[in-house]
């Protein structure tokens, strides 16, 4: 303990230095701006501003500390888009969407905000102290996980599914299936075979993420705008000056809590990222409520375990890069080629080699944490404001961002086809009453499982008991059927109560 704090003391030191503290805030204003913008997401975020970081001649200890403001940044940013929009920032805001969105539309908009705001500071301040305490020994643990184990970490992630949004299942579970096969196009790296590409040379290399969620949420709300503005059923959205309240944080303490604990932990898992992180959270709050129904329609939980995870899992993806030399995610994988960019190798020996970097960096997390609730909050009226854009300039302005953010990142004219087909598709799919977020999550974790299943039994020699050999694989697939097997035993088990309440009621005969 007396290391740990010698190490935040000097850090603190770094992160204070008036260099260092001016670009943290930069760093988190900026981000908070990319991160608003649909799509973009904070992993283009930080890949756009890294040569500026590198060509500034900045110390690494200041570029490391500017590029991961924007990172923290663009994690907060992108709830905005989510909640006002209902268009998310990145993979780990989709979640969002479905409770923030349903608040907003209803005129409270700055609750929502301000709210996902205090979350997403406590998840943040939650990851990085475990970080400062545990990260060496939870880094150790997490590299023990072997492609077999995250097999079952992705059948527990969807497991998870089965709950999260509707009463229907099978819609769910379609849903899902649809995002599956969305990522299994493109060429198999391991046979070189083409799948699903119908000799279309512009999606042999699969399809890109920003386009899935542009089209299937930012084109689909576009179309969906347009249909009430034909038939003449556009309501204005009426907007007051809510805010979050006392009610609303004890509500959701114990929330916040627990989806800070699964973010951080899943976090640390490299590979995994936010995106797991916010639907295990917000699976595990659906099943904890004891209203689980108003779940989806604007629930406050609903919006929070999301927000909290997702910026807890952003510290987590922080602690096998700085202890290890492992990027957590897409976004710390640009991190670690920054620090290597300044001749900086991450690992165990960083924190005695280069305190000043690592002790910096997680000082400046702290700092950051706090810059972005000071800089969030005061402006929740000014984002809300953004609803009362009259609906003929709202909805030509999301088509432009959406066409802009795709282009400006895959550079395709392609793609913008693509997103517009993902649009109606969408659209229908809203008509049919089907949640989109299965869709994205089935899509986002579709890859990860196959590329883990094929890794495992490349290593067992396709011997499928590799998939069972390790007791974290065990304890996972168990907890997936547990997941599956308590709403069904619970919903019986309530049915049956029901019938015996029936049977007990007297029935009077004239």
């Amino acid at each position: 303990m007396d290391a740990i704090l010698t190490g935040l003391g000097q850090g603190f030191a770094t992160a204070l230095d008036p260099l260092n503290l001016f670009l943290v805030l930069a760093g988190c204003f900026a981000g908070t701006l990319i991160g608003a913008l649909p799509g973009i997401g904070p992993i283009n975020g930080v890949a756009i501003l890294l040569p500026i970081a590198y060509g500034f001649g900045l110390p690494p200890e200041s570029a490391i500390i500017l590029l991961a403001g924007i990172y923290y940044g663009a994690e907060y940013g992108g709830r905005i888009s989510s909640i006002l929009l209902n268009v998310p920032g990145d993979a780990g805001a989709v979640m969002t969407t479905l409770d923030g969105n349903p608040m907003a539309k209803r005129g409270e908009a700055g609750r929502a905000l301000s709210l996902s705001a205090i979350a997403s500071f406590i998840g943040g301040t939650f990851a990085v102290v475990l970080m400062s305490m545990f990260g060496p020994a939870l880094a150790s643990y997490a590299v023990t996980f072997s492609p077999s184990d995250y097999v079952a970490l992705m059948v527990f992630a969807f497991a998870s599914l089965a709950s999260l949004v509707g009463s229907n299942p099978v819609k769910t579970l379609f849903g899902a299936v649809i995002g599956l096969m969305l990522a299994s196009i493109g060429i198999d790296a391991n046979t070189g075979v083409e799948r699903y590409t119908f000799g279309i040379p512009d999606i042999l290399a699969g399809i890109d993420f920003l386009v899935v969620v542009i089209g299937l949420f930012g084109m689909a709300e576009l179309i969906t705008l347009v249909e009430h503005q034909a038939t003449g059923t556009l309501k204005a959205l009426k907007i007051d000056k809510s805010f979050v309240t006392m009610g609303d944080l004890a509500r959701t303490k114990w929330t916040i809590l627990r989806s800070s604990m699964i973010g951080f932990f899943i976090g640390i898992l490299p590979g995994t990222g936010a995106s797991v992180a916010s639907a295990v959270a917000y699976g595990t709050e659906k099943r904890v409520a004891k209203d689980s129904h108003t779940f989806g329609t604007g629930d406050v939980r609903g919006l929070a375990a999301p927000e909290a995870a997702n910026n807890a899992a952003a510290g987590g993806a922080m602690v096998p890069m700085l202890t290890l030399g492992i990027p957590g995610s897409g976004t710390t994988a640009i991190l670690l080629g920054a620090l290597l960019l300044f001749n900086v190798q991450p690992g165990p020996l960083m924190f005695q080699t280069r305190p000043e970097i690592a002790w910096g960096l997680i000082a400046s997390m702290y700092i950051g944490n706090v810059a972005l609730l000071i800089i969030n909050l005061p402006l929740v009226g000014l984002f809300a404001r953004m609803l009362t854009i009259p609906q003929q300039f709202l909805t030509p302005m999301i088509g432009v961002l959406a066409f802009i953010g795709v282009y400006s990142v895959v550079s395709n004219p392609h793609d913008l086809y693509m997103i517009t087909a993902l649009g109606v598709f969408g659209w229908i799919m809203r008509k049919l009453d089907f949640s989109l977020a299965p869709v994205i999550l089935g899509f986002v974790l579709g890859s990860l499982f196959e590329d883990n299943l094929r890794r495992a039994l490349s290593i067992s020699g396709g011997d499928w008991s590799i998939l069972l050999n390790s007791w974290n694989s065990v304890v996972l697939y168990l907890l997936a059927a547990v997941v599956v097997i308590l709403p069904i035993l619970a919903a019986r088990r309530s049915k049956r109560r029901a019938l015996l309440a029936e049977g007990d009621t007297p029935v009077i005969r004239p």
